[in-house]
């Protein structure tokens, strides 16, 4: 280590898995505290290329080896389960964000063992001339790159149905302040086949759909915690009836069109917005799989890039190869409710909230400098023309 540049070093270390840089902080005061800088930490997630799977049954929830899905451990939660299960609302950066049947929530790094509880946040009473009904809620997790900040959205969504019309409410949980926003209401319907908005470039991603009427068709939004937008669908068959999802695979944003008895086709947006750059990745027909399929979810693709884990119908997991068009049932794993993909990371739940009260104290003491400053000038100098 002594003839190793420290650069190169440092380059070195955050090249390893979680579990060993865990071991090696143990070592020595110099190593816990590289690895514990804020810079250590964002250069680990940058070169981490350390994935799991992270799978979900009832209030149990494991950890498995991704792509190789190996080594499963069962994980202990930060939360009570009631005898019920746990909800996963999201993963970003090492971080899960989870919630159990009393809405408790929790941002939770499971390799580093650290979480934080979120404060609870009662749905807002409505008026007593609304005859709107509270229908569902969805929630999604992400990170806010402008804002430097960790945030959770909540959408509780309201439907009339003697005046066919719904309403929404939107809260935004920020990580820096330790606290929730409420923002405009969503104009869109909620398609709710899933409770969890799926990250991609920094935008949690629903289905939705424009009104509450027959045969209208389903869109994909995109919100970046401040406003929604929709994002540009390709053109896909329209023989029959269909049902969308929406997923992410490889860090691209997919959509899964679900023709029921007949195929389900997949979808990739290579290029973020791009509507030209959707590519229909592959199609799932009854010579291949039994269909009709309640829901399928890709999760994510083999070291080799030739095969794809699919979730299927929130009960197993295959692997679909490319090339050949099989479909192989994974053995050996535990029973599961939903899977997800989540890198490996060192990042704690409470460092943006450290940051922000750093860059409090910051601005603080600029402005109580530039307020000293000002009182001089104003006091100690005099204009003579």
């Amino acid at each position: 280590m002594a003839n190793i540049p420290s650069e190169l070093f440092t380059d070195i270390l955050s090249l390893l898995p979680v579990l060993s840089l865990i071991r090696f902080r143990l070592s020595s005061k110099t190593l816990r505290s590289l690895i514990d800088s804020h810079n250590f930490i964002n250069l680990h997630l940058h070169n981490s290329s350390n994935s799991t799977l992270i799978l979900r049954h009832n209030s149990d929830l494991y950890q498995l080896n991704f792509p190789t899905l190996t080594t499963v451990t069962p994980l202990n939660h930060p939360l009570m389960c009631y005898s019920n299960r746990i909800t996963l609302f999201g993963s970003c950066n090492g971080i899960l964000c989870i919630s159990n049947i009393a809405d408790d929530i929790a941002f939770w790094n499971p390799n580093i063992r650290k979480h934080r509880i979120i404060p609870y946040l009662p749905i807002s009473p409505r008026s007593e001339s609304d005859t709107s009904l509270f229908a569902a809620r969805v929630h999604g997790f992400g990170f806010d790159p402008f804002a430097c900040d960790y945030k959770l959205v909540r959408i509780s969504y309201f439907v009339d149905l003697q005046r066919r019309n719904f309403d929404s409410q939107v809260r935004v949980f920020s990580s820096k302040t330790n606290s929730w926003k409420a923002l405009p209401s969503m104009p869109y319907a909620l398609c709710c086949a899933r409770t969890m908005g799926v990250l991609v470039e920094n935008c949690l991603h629903w289905i939705v759909t424009r009104k509450l009427e027959p045969f209208q068709p389903d869109l994909i939004v995109a919100f970046n915690f401040e406003v929604f937008q929709e994002v540009p669908l390709p053109e896909v068959d329209n023989s029959g009836s269909f049902e969308i999802d929406v997923a992410v695979l490889g860090g691209c944003l997919c959509m899964i069109v679900n023709y029921q008895a007949s195929k389900v086709d997949v979808w990739v947006m290579r290029k973020y917005g791009s509507r030209d750059s959707w590519c229909k990745l592959f199609t799932l027909v009854e010579s291949s799989f039994i269909l009709p399929l309640k829901s399928l979810r890709p999760l994510g693709y083999s070291e080799d890039g030739s095969k794809v884990l699919l979730e299927v119908d929130r009960k197993k997991l295959f692997w679909y190869d490319f090339k050949t068009g099989q479909v192989v049932y994974v053995q050996g794993i535990p029973s599961l409710n939903e899977g997800m993909i989540c890198v490996e990371s060192l990042v704690p739940p409470s460092l943006p909230m450290d940051n922000y009260r750093k860059e409090i104290q910051h601005k603080l003491r600029c402005e109580s400098i530039s307020n000293r400053r000002d009182d001089f000038l104003s006091q100690g100098f005099k204009l003579t023309l």
